[in-house]
């Protein structure tokens, strides 16, 4: 008893094959949406070339690979769309993720390496109960004003029952080669008729995005 060969007409076997190569390009496409996808509560460190203070900003924390980061934002969901919550201009706010890469497409995406997957949802739950809250223009933290990494570390935090998730350092806006505050802090600080924090804990995208909490996404975002 041996195998029995059915032999298609060139006609068929072309249709076949055609049928076999589409059901193996979807199934690759789904698997890549799913593997490769942004996900709410994943994060996004933007490089936004906004001038002195951005420079300023990126000069005192190298980012993660070296790379320089003045701004980060959280990936949501809302009505199968995804968006990105984010501290930025009057206050915190939710952004389109197409005008959010306007600004820069500069971006870097990473994701937290966590076996509790309920901490994810509870961070994107309380980044939300922010929205309105006004911008931080101090940079300090408990005055209930949030600035765009303080966004990230008070919203995993809550939803880490209160234990942070990523480290808080002594803020610096001092030139580490002239260590005199560069110029734009001191013209900053002198408008909001403020001292500068020099020394307060707090964080920047770039110091967020060396965590080794966090894996970082290799994918191109689109809007």
């Amino acid at each position: 008893m041996g195998f029995k060969i059915t032999i298609f007409d060139p006609m068929t076997q072309r249709f076949y094959y055609l049928i076999l190569s589409c059901l193996f390009l979807c199934a690759s496409c789904a698997e890549e949406k799913v593997d490769e996808g942004l996900k709410a509560g994943d994060l996004i460190f933007q490089d936004l070339d906004c001038g002195p203070m951005c420079t300023a900003i990126e000069t005192v924390t190298e980012g993660v690979n070296g790379r320089d980061f003045s701004h980060c934002a959280m990936v949501i969901e809302e009505h199968d769309t995804l968006k990105v919550i984010e501290a930025i201009g009057a206050a915190v706010q939710i952004t389109s993720m197409s005008d959010f890469l306007q600004r820069s497409n500069k971006v870097l995406a990473a994701r937290l390496k966590t076996s509790d997957k309920g901490l994810i949802s509870r961070a994107v739950k309380y980044s939300k109960s922010l929205l309105g809250k006004p911008y931080d223009d101090v940079f300090l933290l408990n005055n209930d004003q949030y600035y765009c990494s303080e966004l990230l570390y008070e919203s995993f935090k809550v939803a880490n029952h209160g234990k942070p998730v990523f480290e808080l350092e002594p803020m610096t806006f001092m030139d580490p080669q002239t260590k005199s505050y560069y110029p734009v802090w001191v013209d900053y600080y002198h408008e909001l008729h403020c001292r500068i924090p020099e020394g307060k804990p707090g964080l920047n995208p770039g110091s967020i995005s060396r965590s080794e909490k966090l894996e970082l996404l290799d994918i191109k975002i689109k809007p």
